[in-house]
């Protein structure tokens, strides 16, 4: 069992899951405290690392493509205080975070976890209802449809129409930006039936808003939404062939414990980057 824990929250890996929880303290973004609890499986994950900084650092995992909603539905969008995969690291904690990156590493090499996108999401998005505020309206997610009610800061164009209802059949996509510079952030969901480019501001099927940067959590009602939607993967999914298991080779305990000795002389010097490498290889027989 590897964890960490920080004023950011916790994380523990078992070798089967990555189990992010989120701190209390008031420096914690509320995107993460609304978030809860996230159980990241080792299938769903395509990296780990930890990156030194000045006074410590941060752990970082690194998700395969497609494998969670709520990263699907951000694209990269959120600052790194509302990313519930990154964790900050004090200085006193440098060799714990280490050895944390280095275990999930190891075991994504010895159950030998593809790198590249999944055709189907790995992890659950955020459970429904949901009803997420900003900026001109409010909308509600109930697992079937989407509805949309303006407030006084609507456009006219917004409110002539009045609230906005969508069936989750007729929904094709979902997409949300934070609110950057001059422009507006937003939550816009795109249906079957076309509709005329507008600007979020003006467009009766998105929320805007131009104060909140992450818009509160419009961001957990996109990916509540996307959840339940076909995963973007599905259709460009070939038929798989027929796996043929190798041969078992040897015990897959012993080479984690093995794979750790080696990360151990690594990091003490012992084997230099040519070594670890070569040795890591042959071990995993590469």
């Amino acid at each position: 069992m590897a964890e960490m824990t920080s004023r950011d929250g916790s994380w523990t890996f078992d070798g089967e899951v990555v189990r992010i929880v989120p701190g209390h303290d008031r420096s914690v973004h509320k995107l993460r405290k609304a978030l809860g609890e996230v159980v990241v499986p080792l299938e769903a994950l395509q990296g780990a690392a930890y990156e030194p900084g000045r006074k410590g650092g941060r752990l970082r995992l690194r998700l395969r493509d497609g494998a969670d909603p709520f990263t699907q539905a951000i694209a990269g969008g959120l600052p790194e205080p509302a990313d519930p995969y990154k964790l900050i690291v004090g200085g006193d904690r440098t060799g714990a975070a280490q050895f944390f990156a280095d275990e999930v590493r190891n075991y994504l090499l010895v159950r030998e976890i593809p790198e590249g996108p999944c055709d189907r999401y790995l992890m659950p998005g955020p459970g429904v209802p949901l009803t997420a505020s900003a900026g001109d309206g409010t909308a509600s997610f109930d697992g079937e449809r989407v509805r949309l009610e303006w407030n006084w800061l609507a456009n006219g164009a917004k409110t002539a129409l009045g609230t906005q209802t969508f069936e989750l059949k007729d929904v094709i996509g979902v997409d949300w930006g934070r609110q950057a510079g001059m422009g507006y952030g937003y939550l816009r969901f795109r249906l079957r039936e076309p509709s005329p480019d507008r600007p979020p501001d003006e467009d009766p099927r998105a929320l805007s808003w131009g104060i909140q940067r992450e818009g509160g959590t419009t961001a957990l009602l996109a990916a509540a939404v996307l959840a339940r939607l076909p995963h973007p993967g599905a259709e460009l999914a070939a038929p798989a062939a027929p796996e043929i298991s190798a041969p078992a080779a040897g015990d897959p305990d012993a080479m984690l414990r093995r794979l750790r000795e080696l990360g151990d002389l690594h990091r003490e010097g012992v084997l230099t980057d040519e070594e670890f490498t070569a040795a890591k290889r042959n071990l995993l027989g590469l």
